[in-house]
C-alpha cells in the first residue's frame, strides 16, 4: 500500500466520479491528496472521508487565479507537488448543426482551458522540486468521433494533443515531468448516469452504454483509478506523451 508513498497529488474534479475514485486510490497507496472542485460540499466530504493529511481546496478550473491559489496552497501545505490529475470535465451534447456557440465555448472552457491552466501552473511548481507526473483525463471521444458530441469530441481531442506537446516540452527542457492522457469510455459515474437518464428512451440508451465495449459491460471507476495510480507512480517512469484507453476494447474495433 505504498506505490505513491510520499508523493503530493492534486486531483481536480475530486468531489465525484473519476476524480473521487482517483483521489481515494492515490490516498490508499500513500499519497497526500488535495481534492479540488467547484462543488465545495462534495469536495469537502471526500477530504473528510479520507481524513488527515488530505485536504480540500475550492477550484473553478476555468479561473487562472484560482489555479495559482490552489497550487500555492498545496506547496505551502506539503512542500511540493508531484502529481496533477486533471479530471474535472463536463459533457455538452449537440451535433454541429444544433450546438450553440455559447455551449461550444463552455465545453472548451472547462475541458480544454482548464487542463491548459492546470498543466501550466503545475509545471511551475514541479520543476522546482525535481519533476512530477501530469495525468490528463480525455475520453475515447478524443480518439474517435461521436456525431452528437461535436464540442465534447473537440475538447477531448484537444486534451490528447496538448498532453503530447506538454510531454515533449518538459522532456526537452529536462524538467523530469511526464504528461499522459487517459481515455475512458463509458464508466459507471454520475456523468454517464446523466446521459442515460437524460435520454428520450432510457432503456435503449442504457443498453447501448452497457454493451458499447466488446467486453460487454460498462467500466468501473476503480479500473480508471488503477491506471491513474500507475501513471502517478514511478512504475511508469519511462512513459510520457502517451494516450491510454480504458474502454473494454471499444476503440480497437
Amino acid at each position: 500500500m505504498s506505490r505513491v508513498a510520499g508523493k503530493v497529488c492534486l486531483v481536480t474534479g475530486g468531489a465525484s466520479g473519476l476524480g473521487r475514485g482517483a483521489a481515494k486510490r492515490l490516498a490508499a497507496e500513500g499519497a497526500s491528496v488535495v481534492i479540488a472542485d467547484r462543488n465545495t460540499e462534495g469536495g469537502a466530504a471526500v477530504a473528510a472521508e479520507l481524513g488527515a493529511p488530505h485536504r480540500f481546496e475550492p477550484l473553478d478550473v476555468t479561473d487562472e487565479a484560482g489555479w495559482v491559489r490552489v497550487v500555492d496552497a498545496t506547496v505551502a501545505a506539503f512542500g511540493r507537488l508531484d502529481v496533477l490529475v486533471n479530471s474535472a470535465g463536463i459533457a455538452v451534447w449537440g451535433n454541429i448543426e444544433k450546438l450553440s456557440l455559447a455551449d461550444w465555448r463552455l465545453q472548451h472552457a472547462v475541458n480544454s482551458d482548464g487542463i491548459f491552466l492546470g498543466c501550466r501552473t503545475a509545471i511551475g511548481a514541479m520543476k522546482i522540486t525535481g519533476g512530477g507526473s501530469i495525468i490528463n483525463l480525455s475520453s475515447v471521444a478524443g480518439l474517435i468521433g461521436v456525431p452528437d458530441a461535436a464540442a465534447y469530441c473537440s475538447s477531448k481531442g484537444a486534451v490528447r494533443m496538448l498532453s503530447k506537446s506538454v510531454a515533449l516540452h518538459c522532456a526537452r527542457a529536462g524538467y523530469n515531468i511526464r504528461c499522459n492522457s487517459v481515455h475512458p469510455s463509458f464508466i459507471d459515474t454520475p456523468m454517464v448516469d446523466g446521459v442515460v437518464t437524460g435520454a428520450k428512451d432510457q432503456s435503449k440508451m442504457r443498453a447501448m452504454v452497457t454493451h458499447a465495449a466488446p467486453l460487454g459491460r460498462i467500466g468501473k471507476v476503480e479500473e480508471v483509478a488503477n491506471l491513474i495510480l500507475f501513471l502517478a507512480s514511478d512504475e511508469s517512469s519511462f512513459i510520457t506523451g502517451s494516450e491510454l484507453a480504458v474502454d473494454g476494447g471499444l476503440t480497437a474495433q
